[in-house]
């Protein structure tokens, strides 16, 4: 297979019209060029990018820990990799994974730190239904009560079978108070429910 150079025009033209959002960074941590995709998205010059600008576009929730994801990383020469939500020039915040790391001159002295990014949104929202599903389930297992279908004792998280008033006296303010049904009566004792039954 034939292989060559690719010219500085072409370098440019992969660059700008990547299918991920490009960031490069110089070596006092501030942004310094952004591809055309990264403007694309967010709507704003370059000018209003470089340096810190790009920031501003960052939700309020995720600029603490994406601003010091990148700087530790940063400050030891490694690559890293966060997920945090921009605006994007529509006013919606979209989530994004920016994979970050550092660069060097041919020298080997180091030139700064470049990094790409991608919309996971989708994903992001697919990891949070799930969450949500199983929150769900974790819940709605929690409110089943297991009782044996006979003597009906309930069996505690310990794996204990306790009387139900002992159970619910550990676990709710409910007093419980002693009686018989007319359906136990009849079982247990017949001839005194004859006897109601005649006077009723």
């Amino acid at each position: 297979m034939e292989t060559r150079t690719l010219s500085f025009d072409e370098y440019k033209t992969l660059t700008e019209q990547s299918p991920v959002l490009i960031w490069r960074a110089g070596t006092n941590a501030e942004c310094n060029y952004f591809n055309q995709r990264w403007l694309d998205f967010t709507g704003r010059s370059l000018a209003q990018e470089v340096g810190n600008g790009w920031a501003e576009g960052v939700h309020a929730d995720d600029f603490q820990r994406c601003l010091t994801t990148y700087l530790e990383a940063f400050n030891s020469r490694k690559a890293f990799e966060m997920e945090y939500r921009l605006l994007r020039s529509d006013g919606a915040y979209r989530w994004l994974l920016d994979r970050g790391a550092p660069c060097y001159h041919d020298d080997g002295s180091f030139a700064g730190y470049i990094g790409s990014c991608i919309d996971i949104t989708e994903q992001v929202e697919g990891r949070e239904a799930v969450r949500k599903a199983q929150e769900k389930k974790i819940e709605d297992l929690s409110k089943l009560l297991p009782i044996c279908s006979s003597c009906k004792k309930i069996r505690s998280d310990s794996g204990f079978w306790q009387d139900v008033e002992l159970y619910l006296l550990e676990h709710s303010d409910t007093l419980c108070s002693h009686g018989i049904c007319p359906d136990c009566i009849k079982k247990l004792y017949p001839e005194e429910a004859r006897i109601l039954l005649k006077k009723d």
